[in-house]
């Protein structure tokens, strides 16, 4: 299985920066989790691909791409683009985003060979099928109805959280997979912005750090994700010093192989 988060923002040269201030992560060029920078940064490859994007929340930094995604396509479109996303979720997109004042209501439209956008509700436990891949959705603790996953290709599985403060559930379902391959956890705010991480439900690396005492997988690598770029050399540097076996910041725009 491949992922790659991709980049938000771009430094000299046009190489991706590492300040992440939206998030999309690609699984095998086919499928996108969030898709806050999926229109800006994707592959030509990943952009012809790519018909299925599971929303974990609806926050801006989650779905910010989707709307321009789903413009650049709209004319070359042979079946229409898969919205995967609780009900609740998809109720806010309908709501607040594809609402005609915001952005087209890309749901009412065609193009010449019908819709362009499906969207497929689920429930958090039930697992379901994209390709060749699983995905099963698993609550977790947010400020708004949000979703992690744990993702499947039949060899291997990868774990998500997702936004998310302390949540226990999650973690018994990572430990629970027998392929577990790698997770990848958010850690987005430092440790003297602790109040501004329990207020808005997000981790700083002390929380990870409680978070993984939990995790009972040695040998399986964990990944933080959704550092916010004011703060990430900050984040990092507690990160390193928590002096975890195996714990790792994710590289934006890396592809890795699990």
């Amino acid at each position: 299985m491949r992922l790659e988060l991709l980049a938000s923002s771009f430094g000299n040269g046009e190489a991706p920066s590492q300040r992440q201030h939206l998030s999309c992560i690609v699984i095998d060029d086919v499928v996108a989790f969030d898709a806050g920078s999926l229109a800006f940064s994707c592959s030509d490859r990943q952009r012809e691909q790519i018909r299925d994007v599971i929303i974990s929340h609806s926050h801006l930094d989650h779905i910010a791409g989707l709307p321009l995604f789903l413009d650049d396509l709209f004319s070359t479109l042979t079946g229409p683009v898969r919205v995967h996303a609780k009900a609740e979720v998809i109720e806010v997109l309908e709501r607040d985003v594809f609402n005609w004042s915001i952005y087209p209501k890309f749901s009412e439209l065609s193009n010449s060979n019908g819709p362009v956008l499906e969207y497929r509700p689920f429930l958090a436990g039930n697992p379901f099928t994209i390709k060749h891949l699983t995905f099963k959705p698993i609550d977790v603790n947010h400020m708004v109805s949000s979703v992690g996953a744990i993702i499947s290709d039949g060899k291997v599985c990868v774990g998500i959280t997702g936004d998310t403060a302390h949540t226990e559930a999650i973690w018994k379902e990572f430990n629970d997979c027998e392929d577990l391959a790698a997770v990848l956890v958010e850690c987005a705010f430092p440790d003297d912005l602790t109040d501004l991480a329990a207020v808005s439900h997000h981790l700083t690396p002390s929380g990870l750090a409680s978070e993984l005492a939990e995790f009972a997988r040695p040998g399986v690598p964990v990944y933080a994700i959704n550092l916010k770029p004011m703060y990430r050399d900050q984040i990092v540097e507690q990160i390193g010093k928590l002096g975890i076996a195996d714990l790792h910041v994710l590289e934006i725009g890396r592809p890795y192989d699990f």
